[in-house]
């Protein structure tokens, strides 16, 4: 065979320019992914931290947190308004201080987790082949938290100085009642100093591609409920005996939960706009050293329930549904509340932010969302509770949302996760939230940009 020179030589150049140009181009596409891991990177680091209850780590999340904000040149401070308990606050301060301030809010706590029951451990922030990042904290809520920092680093990048200032904080305890987190912060001198105009906070993931937005949420009332009766003979039928006297109670309870809940399956009402309630303990019998003495008939048998009531019902109407079928007195039966929040402030009305044109806060939210090419539905009421009720009842707007959409809801469930494509999404998402809101000026109840002022 003849060895031809120039179509030998003309080959392999042409081979030569083609591993160039593919050289090229994935040096370019490295330098994208090294962007993008370098922010999944950080997540991870947060998710790392195990801040479960009953011994949240919280002085190394707010070590890991302030150095964020001083990596992008945030002011901070941390606050121990109970000892071990630190809350981080951190300031973007504005060119218009005299204007009402924004508050991205989240919380640093988490549930705990049954570990033998995860694909990974739920404090490796393994991501999968799917690029699932598996995590305790990464829907609720160390994802908005670490969001929040990543639009903000971006937003510094590019040059944009806020009008307001924005204040990033990031509480504790929250999944224990919020008492010592936000019940103290909203209590202080330091948040009536802030001049706080808008309060973001959590909400919930999407299965689908609409994200959720809340402007309100259901009130825990946590109610336990004791019978009493004589004791005697387990042989013998006594009326009104302990036990029989709940499991009327519990009758009537088991009533009323199946018609909140057909209902929600009837397409009716979503599950925020109905008392739901749960039965969450049973207690009864005398204790023996092999288990329970089965001859003989308890004198107290005792329930708890996890009430969630929305703001849009009738609270008195409620609590005479307790006093007078669940725990009537007749029936030798007597409750109380283990915690009851209010379902109303101190005018009687319902403790929400509202979603017409009296709340710019809300259309902005909207346009900003649409613009970084998100979807939203109807806004809802939570069907739990979050740190949001406390700045309501303080008549502050308060609005729930966590940028996940096409995500199971994993928040306190086994495999909790949050894919890194809708993490780095929900970046693009506050970044232009954040945007809008620090640009937003109010005259006359007109909206102006910062290039009409």
């Amino acid at each position: 065979m003849e060895f031809d020179v120039p179509k030998f030589l003309s080959f392999h150049l042409s081979l030569l320019i083609l591993v160039a140009s593919t050289s090229i181009e994935a040096s370019g596409s490295s330098s994208l992914s090294s962007s993008a891991a370098e922010i999944v990177s950080r997540f991870q680091q947060y998710l790392q931290i195990n801040t479960a209850h009953p011994s949240p780590n919280y002085y190394e999340a707010a070590d890991f947190l302030v150095s964020q904000a001083e990596s992008i040149s945030l002011e901070s401070q941390t606050i121990e308004f109970v000892k071990g308990k630190p809350l981080v606050l951190l300031k973007w301060p504005g060119t218009r201080p005299d204007l009402p301030a924004i508050l991205l809010y989240s919380h640093t706590d988490v549930v705990p987790s049954e570990i033998d029951k995860w694909k990974h451990d739920p404090f490796s922030a393994h991501i999968d082949q799917h690029g699932h990042l598996y995590a305790r904290g990464s829907q609720d809520m160390k994802c908005v938290g670490m969001q929040y920092l990543e639009a903000i680093r971006r937003l510094k990048a590019s040059g944009f100085q806020p009008l307001r200032s924005i204040y990033l904080a990031f509480s504790p305890d929250e999944e224990i009642g919020g008492h010592d987190g936000a019940g103290k912060f909203v209590e202080s001198e330091f948040l009536k100093n802030l001049n706080i105009g808008i309060m973001l906070d959590e909400g919930l993931a999407s299965p689908d591609e609409n994200y959720r937005v809340f402007y309100g949420e259901r009130s825990p009332w946590w109610l336990a409920i004791k019978a009493t009766g004589a004791p005697g003979h387990g042989a013998k039928l006594y009326d009104n005996s302990a036990t029989e006297n709940l499991l009327k109670s519990l009758e009537s309870i088991r009533s009323f939960r199946s018609s909140q809940f057909d209902m929600i399956k009837a397409g009716l009402k979503a599950e925020g706009d109905v008392c739901s309630v749960n039965m969450v303990y049973l207690k009864a019998g005398t204790p023996s050293p092999t288990g329970f003495v089965m001859n003989l008939q308890p004198s107290e048998a005792e329930a708890g329930f996890d009430i969630r009531v929305p703001p849009i019902a009738d609270p008195e109407s409620l609590e005479r549904r307790i006093a007078e079928e669940w725990a009537p007195a007749s029936r030798n039966m007597t409750f109380w509340f283990v915690e009851k929040a209010p379902v109303r402030d101190e005018s009687g009305n319902p403790i929400i932010t509202k979603t017409d044109s009296s709340n710019p806060w809300w259309g902005l939210l909207e346009d900003a969302i649409r613009k970084a090419g998100g979807k939203l539905k109807k806004p809802e009421i939570f069907p739990a509770a979050t740190d949001s009720r406390y700045f309501r009842r303080l008549g502050l707007p308060a609005i729930g949302f966590s940028p996940m959409a096409n995500t199971p809801i994993l928040l306190h469930d086994h495999n909790e996760f949050l894919n890194r494509d809708v993490y780095l999404k929900g970046i693009e998402i506050y970044e232009s939230i954040i945007k809008a809101y620090a640009t937003y000026l109010e005259k006359g109840g007109n909206r102006e940009s910062r290039d009409e002022l």
